[in-house]
Formats: C-alpha cells, structure tokens, sequence
C-alpha cells in the first residue's frame, strides 16, 4: 500500500513590514510550506483577532514580530500562541539581548534578527519542520537569565520611583521633559535651591548620582509623572 504524501507544514507569518513578509512567504513557498500571511492593516485587527486566525488556520510555526505598529507589542501574543501548540519564532529588528531572553521565557522556540540572511530564516523553518531543537540550552538559559535581571532591575527602578513624593515626581517630570533646575524654579514659584534640595532627594531615593542617571532610568521602565 502506498504511503500518502505528507501534507506541507503549515506557516503564518505576523509582521506589519509588507515588503519583508512578502518575501520571507514567496521564499517558504518555493521550498514547498504552505504560509499565509495575517492581514495587519485590517482597521478592526486586534490582538485577539490575530491569535483567532493563526490557531483557527492550524498553523504549525508561526513567523512573528515583536513591532506589530497600531498593534503593539507581539510578545503578549507569544505565550497563547506557545500554549496552542504553535512553534513560535520571533523575527525582530530588536537586538536586545534581555528582550530575546523574555521571548524565550514566555515560550518561543528561538529569536532571530532581521539583519539575518533570509537563509537563515528557512533553515530555522526547515529545523522546527524535522522537529530539531532550534538554538542550545546554553544559549536559551544564558538569554533567559539575562530576561530575569532586567525583569528584577526594572521592578526595583518602579519601587524606588513609587518611594517619591508627588513634587518629587513633578520635578523628575520636567527633568525628563529637559528643563533645568532654574527654569523649574521658576515654573514652581520656588527658589532654586529648593528644587536642588528636591533633586538630591530624589537621587537618594533613586540609588543614582546624576539627573541624567535618573531621567535614563525613569524612560528605562516607561515611567510618567503625574499629571494634573
């Protein structure tokens, strides 16, 4: 009796750069996956909506970016994805080594970069098609653990922030916003070694020992003052 032929494997492709999309689907194709491609521009595209049709289409592995534009950030859709069953392997122009490791502590597979050779992106397809591990356990810890620093780095910035006092935070606000001790003191109707006083104490409460340490860090974890 003779054996059907394997059915293709199945691929989607989540990217909101059509150019390069396109030509990572025509490449797939020509080696014989079938790859859809997930609409993005839909006006009523969500989040939700891209998770329904890449686990309704039965995809395989899916081909996904972490900067989805109106939509974004793709790695919360990594973990339901993983969850499904779908082998996810993220395609970023991101080189952050800490974020690669956080992509691989929600479920994915592997991380590449777009700077990689297209030939790259098909021999890592190829390896997840023949069920081959797809990077070293070394390298997956090694990224993971860097994931958990930051992660750790990042709630201790946010509790030291949460230990300002509300003027403390205004000032730091309009420190992110550029102005300088004068000009705040000015702003403030206070004098200048008053904001100076405030400044130091948010530096003590910061563990930092500039404003630009500071202001780095407050960006660092999308930190925003107050408002009104």
């Amino acid at each position: 009796m003779t054996k059907a032929p394997a059915r293709p494997m199945r691929i989607a492709i989540i990217d909101d750069h059509v150019l390069f999309a396109e030509s990572v689907a025509l490449t797939l194709e020509s080696e014989g996956y079938t790859v859809r491609r997930i609409d993005l521009s839909d006006p009523h595209a969500t989040p939700a909506t891209v998770l329904a049709t890449a686990v309704r289409s039965a995809v395989q592995v899916v081909l996904l970016d972490l900067d989805l534009g109106r939509l974004g950030d793709g790695m919360r859709l990594i973990s339901p994805l993983a969850a499904a069953g779908i082998g996810v392997v993220v395609v970023t122009g991101s080189g952050e080594m800490a974020r690669r490791g956080e992509c691989l502590r929600r479920g994915a597979k592997t991380v590449l970069v777009k700077t990689c050779p297209l030939h790259e992106v098909v021999a890592t397809v190829r390896r997840a098609r023949d069920g081959l591990t797809l990077m070293s356990p070394d390298e997956r810890q090694a990224l993971i653990a860097l994931a958990l620093q930051e992660r750790e780095e990042v709630r201790e910035i946010r509790t030291r922030l949460e230990s300002l006092t509300r003027r403390e935070m205004e000032v730091l606000g309009a420190l992110m916003a550029g102005a300088a001790v004068r000009e705040i003191a000015r702003s403030s109707v206070v004098s200048e070694a008053t904001v100076r006083t405030q400044v130091k104490s948010i530096l003590a409460k910061m563990e930092l020992t500039s404003q630009l340490a500071v202001v780095g860090a407050a960006y660092r974890v999308g930190w925003h003052p107050p408002q009104g």
